[in-house]
């Protein structure tokens, strides 16, 4: 699941409201689930045409047609023309490179938000983006794969004496959104994790490695953010605002859902300082490597410049240099030398130099 620019070259030129595929293609058939319900009875089924599925959905019933996969144009076209939405937000639909946004009709609700999963062994946040048409009695959710983060509220939804069973669209849109930020604070657990693995290895051993690993969790952080912040809007726009389709009392959980996102940003900036933080450290911690080894060189450089100073006079080519005769001169040119050295080591070792 790409989740940086992806190509838009088949759109060049293209005329507003064009419905072409624009992600990952894959060739799997399209999945279309109907979930129906009210307080008294609910309905699951698969379908594999649209038209089926529409034609079993009940106008008394609260009704969750869910589709994974974009790449049959033709599905999307047939819902936009039996449900009047516009040209350009199915474009959006197929557009899998927006950011979370919401757009507004007299009939119906339009927001963009990004699912996001965490691979722990590759340390990479995946994106997935998720379509959502709220209606009066219908909830259209458009993925771009099979598989999501919707398992729990589908079995809240079987269980007949659950809350939702007897809301209406805008709760059960406020329940799509909550799971996936829900979602979100897993995938910032992991990163923590991540962080901690290294903040260990760091101080006792800091590597290459290390390096790739912090600045592979800074790139994963930041698309976090751009994940995160615009849903931050979205969900503020929601909730001060009064829309038809949102009731009142259907605020105060969108509130909720708000005051999560905050939290979720504010974590991620506190994970963006701690990994800077890390950054230095891992440098600062080179830099002292590179210093303690210089050291331990200079001091060698240093205890051999007398001993070189002495070989460099006795190695002139000089006849009459004294005590080349000397019965005893080489004893005591290494009594010198070793002299020398003791005297230097402990001159180092009273400075603390090592």
């Amino acid at each position: 699941m790409p989740k940086r620019i992806k190509s838009r070259k088949s759109k060049i030129g293209a005329a507003p409201g064009s419905l072409i595929h624009v992600g990952e293609h894959v060739d799997n058939d399209v999945k279309i689930e109907l979930i129906s319900y009210n307080e008294e009875n609910f309905n699951k089924a698969i379908y594999d045409d649209i038209e089926k599925c529409l034609s079993s959905c009940n106008s008394d019933t609260i009704n969750w047609i869910n589709i994974d996969g974009l790449n049959q144009v033709d599905v999307i076209s047939d819902i936009g023309k039996r449900f009047k939405v516009h040209p350009l937000i199915l474009e959006d639909i197929l557009n899998t490179t927006q950011r979370p946004k919401i757009d507004i009709d007299n009939n119906y609700i339009y927001i963009v938000i990004k699912m996001l999963y965490y691979d722990k062994d590759i340390k990479e946040v995946k994106s997935e983006q998720v379509s959502l048409i709220i209606l009066k009695n219908y909830i259209l959710s458009f993925q771009e794969f099979e598989g999501d983060v919707f398992d729990d509220l589908r079995r809240r939804l079987e269980y007949n004496k659950s809350n939702i069973r007897a809301k209406g669209t805008d709760y059960l849109a406020y329940s799509l959104i909550d799971c996936i930020v829900d979602s979100y604070f897993n995938i910032i657990e992991n990163i923590g994790n991540s962080i901690d693995e290294i903040e260990d290895v760091l101080m006792s051993d800091p590597s290459k490695e290390i390096l790739n690993d912090i600045y592979k969790l800074k790139r994963e952080l930041i698309f976090l953010r751009n994940s995160v912040w615009p849903l931050r809007e979205l969900l503020g726009k929601l909730v001060k605002s009064e829309y038809e389709l949102i009731e009142e009392k259907t605020v105060m959980y969108l509130r909720d859902v708000y005051d999560h996102t905050i939290q979720i940003v504010d974590i991620i900036e506190t994970y963006r300082d701690i990994l800077s933080g890390m950054l230095d450290t891992y440098l600062s911690s080179i830099s002292n490597k590179t210093n303690e080894v210089m050291k331990v060189l200079t001091i060698f450089s240093t205890i051999f410049i007398p001993l070189s100073f002495l070989t460099g006079i006795y190695g002139m080519n000089f006849e009459y240099i004294p005590e080349l005769k000397f019965k005893y001169g080489y004893l005591i040119f290494w009594m010198i030398t070793v002299a020398c050295i003791l005297a230097m080591i402990d001159y180092f070792r009273r400075k603390k130099w090592f």
